[in-house]
């Protein structure tokens, strides 16, 4: 995220490092739903391990309300900080860290409440459910889908983008669409469970069934991040399963270095507080000549557009990879 979240200049992006438009796959678009599945792991992990011993739900329903709340307050804080560095003309309420935290929420309740076989139903009704909001929708086309009408309805100008004229808006993380994301986090939720049970071959069959399910599904529903269609869910997590079984079989049980593990531990605090830099730069109106300066300057001449606006996105991923290192070596982990 910090890595395509940040070039030097967004008019020069290398193609891999940006969503589709619209109908489409590229290698950014596997990041969220990434972050999602391994939410709805890491819940599998930590909360299964707490009900094996002994914990019930009750107990553990506090703790889950208050991080789901702190998540999504967080991630309101930041659009506020972006609202107002940005000089925005609305205030954006739906976001990254919301989503986070409302998938969060419902898929712990589900993981705490609802047997496994209760869970793969949930996931098959969130997939076929949202399906046939989208078909109701009659189109897929930006704007006047199904889901982006919904959006625009509850969140007005709150949403992400929002034509007065029209009427029309969207959210790439509307109401809407966070069925598919909370889909994403589920079959997160039945992967963890696989993998804490030590079935590997579950996770590789799934991975498999995913992704043939989601080219067959995508001959009638396009894979699309922005709108999160089941078939992006199905192809997004296949991938997401074959990453877990691959980083488990190379780390877990080949020892191989986990070269991620200082972001993964401190995950959130790194997003918020990249995004918090950013905010600070703009609004302090450093970051134009800090990027034109320091990298456009001298490589645009010799390389391109293209190499210095990369350059300073790995500079600024490097920064924070440096921030935390220090940060898990001193044993500080920023628990939201």
């Amino acid at each position: 995220m910090l890595l395509v979240n940040n070039p030097g200049d967004w008019g020069n992006v290398y193609a891999p490092l940006l969503h589709a438009d619209w109908h489409g796959f590229t290698p950014t678009d596997l990041i969220f739903p990434l972050f999602l599945f391994v939410v709805g792991v890491s819940i599998s992990l930590a909360l299964g391990r707490q009900i094996e011993h002994g914990r019930r739900a009750s107990e553990l329903v506090r703790s889950v309300v208050a991080r789901a709340a702190r998540i999504i307050g967080l991630g309101l804080l930041l659009h506020l900080c972006a609202y107002w560095a940005f000089d925005l003309a609305h205030y954006r309420v739906m976001g990254v860290l919301q989503r986070i935290g409302l998938c969060y929420l419902l898929a712990a309740l589900a993981m705490l409440y609802l047997s496994a076989r209760l869970q793969w139903a949930v996931l098959g009704a969130l997939l076929l459910g949202y399906w046939a909001l989208l078909a109701a929708g009659g189109t897929l086309a930006p704007w006047t889908n199904a889901a982006s009408r919904f959006d625009t309805w509850i969140l007005g100008v709150h949403g992400y983008q929002y034509d007065a004229a029209t009427g029309l808006g969207h959210d790439p993380e509307g109401l809407a669409s966070t069925l598919g994301a909370l889909a994403t986090t589920v079959l997160g939720l039945r992967a963890g469970d696989a993998l804490r049970h030590g079935r590997r071959r579950a996770l590789l069959l799934g991975a498999v069934a995913a992704m043939l399910l989601a080219l067959a599904w995508q001959l009638v529903l396009p894979i699309n991040k922005n709108l999160w269609t089941p078939s992006y869910v199905l192809w997004s997590g296949g991938l997401a399963c074959a990453l877990l079984l691959l980083a488990h079989e190379a780390i877990d049980r080949r020892g191989w270095p986990a070269w991620g593990r200082a972001f993964g531990v401190n995950a959130i605090a790194a997003y918020a507080g990249s995004a918090f830099m950013l905010y600070a730069l703009v609004a302090l109106g450093w970051l134009e000549p800090l990027y034109r300066k320091g990298f456009a300057h001298w490589l645009a001449p010799g390389f391109g557009p293209y190499v210095p606006s990369l350059a300073y996105a790995l500079a600024f991923v490097a920064l924070w990879w440096g921030v935390m290192r220090v940060l898990d070596a001193r044993g500080i982990h920023f628990k939201v």
